[in-house]
């Protein structure tokens, strides 16, 4: 594998102040409650609220705002989403069977958390998709309570009203104006008007990640996100600028994105870098905004350019990187085969005409995905990820019977006597 451009060596980011700042955060929630939230979002923020709570006179007029295109956009996507989550959850079923020990009945039963809290984002700009994501997948998971929040916006003086909007179109029954850690803090150990939640979802920053690795334990969480990252795979049939205009979609995320081509054919590296580029330089021209900075500064510290020498090269070199989105852009004959060699990935696009962005808006899987090579033991957010299999044993005297001798022996032999004396005692009944 031939490096042709390379990211710039990243200093170690000492975690420790996040740590340090985030612990006292959920240690003030917890002992201040409503009212310590509502301080630290006015301190972050500056947004002076009474509750955290969003009233649905709020939500309804937050609806009313949308453009018909936009709104329409909503329920397009929320449809796309929840049809997926719907034929995902057909794949999950109760589990019964008869043992061949006569009397010995066995299975599992799929049932949903009672509750979750679902975190949406506000960074530069609103991420009503995030909203459509998480809340759907645990509407269709049927999970009973589902609250969800996102930081106030200073312009609105609350949530962003599209994302209010998504919130209510998703389903959300209960919906809360905060966010960072104290966010997260509130759902985990409850606060006045919030009852705890059993589960947290949702991507954020470092202070959100920090919190839920704290509060794990506590509640559950989906995973703890990192820099959104895409890995591209292409031949000489691909196409220059769709595959650099990928890459500057990752980019614009944040600046710390990291967005990679493994090629197989020089002239088409050579031919992206250029279109790289040209990209940069219409963001802004177009924009002349901050995100057309950070897709430069994306792309110059984490942008990476490899030369594979086959296909089976570049499979490797995909599965040890285990991306959070992973394109392939090959010929269409190479298709089934190179994808039968991949194993680690959080969301995998196939074809020239399946950009990563289809999947953070409108396709239909879930957004929220493994990053920083945790795909390859992790999975994105599903409905799975709201259910819990309980295990089931239904046991008769015969199949006691049957069972007891090499249960009370291995019992026996980890000294575990009360357990062997549990299985003997029947035996005598």
């Amino acid at each position: 594998m031939e490096l042709i451009k390379h990211a710039q060596p990243g200093a170690e980011q000492d975690n420790k102040p996040v740590r340090d700042t985030v612990a006292a955060i959920i240690a003030e929630v917890r002992q201040g409650g409503e009212q310590a939230v509502l301080r630290l979002e006015e301190k972050l923020s500056g947004i002076k609220r009474e509750t955290v709570r969003v009233n649905p006179d709020t939500i309804k007029a937050a609806a009313d705002t949308l453009d018909a295109e936009t709104a329409g956009a909503l329920r397009f996507a929320a449809e796309r989403i929840r049809e997926f989550a719907l034929k995902q959850k057909e794949c999950l079923l109760p589990l019964h069977y008869q043992s061949g020990i006569p009397g010995l009945e066995l299975g599992h039963s799929l049932c949903p958390v009672e509750s979750c809290g679902c975190y949406v984002p506000a960074g530069r700009h609103p991420l009503p998709s995030s909203a459509l994501m998480s809340v759907i997948t645990a509407k269709v998971a049927g999970v009973p309570r589902i609250a969800a929040c996102s930081p106030p916006v200073a312009e609105y003086g609350g949530i962003h009203p599209v994302v209010l909007a998504a919130l209510d179109i998703a389903g959300a029954d209960e919906i809360y104006c905060m966010g960072g850690a104290q966010a997260i803090a509130a759902f985990a150990y409850g606060i006045s008007g919030i009852k705890p939640v059993d589960f947290i979802a949702g991507p954020g920053n470092r202070y959100v990640a920090e919190a839920k690795r704290q509060i794990l334990g506590d509640a559950g969480i989906d995973s703890i996100a990192g820099p959104s990252e895409v890995l591209i795979v292409a031949d000489n049939s691909a196409n220059a600028e769709f595959i650099a205009a990928d890459l500057l979609a990752q980019c614009e995320h944040d600046s710390a994105a990291r967005a990679t081509l493994v090629s197989l054919s020089r002239p088409l590296a050579d031919s992206v870098t250029t279109a790289v580029d040209a990209g940069l330089r219409r963001l802004e021209e177009a924009h002349n905004n901050e995100q057309a900075l950070t897709a430069r500064i994306a792309w110059r510290d984490n942008g990476e350019i490899y030369l594979a020498q086959n296909l089976d090269e570049a499979a490797a070199f995909a599965n040890s990187r285990a991306p959070e989105h992973l394109e392939v852009q090959i010929a269409p004959e190479f298709e089934a085969s190179f994808i039968g060699k991949l194993t680690a990935y959080g969301s995998l696009f196939v074809g020239s005409y399946a950009p990563v962005a289809l999947g953070d808006f409108v396709s239909g899987p879930n957004h929220i995905l493994p990053t920083g090579r945790t795909a390859r033991f992790s999975s994105g957010l599903w409905v799975g990820s709201f259910m819990r299999i309980q295990f089931r044993q239904f046991v008769s005297r015969e199949a006691c019977a049957a069972l007891a001798r090499p249960c009370a022996r291995l019992a026996h032999d980890e000294g575990l006597f009360a357990h062997e004396q549990s299985v003997l005692i029947r035996q005598k009944f």
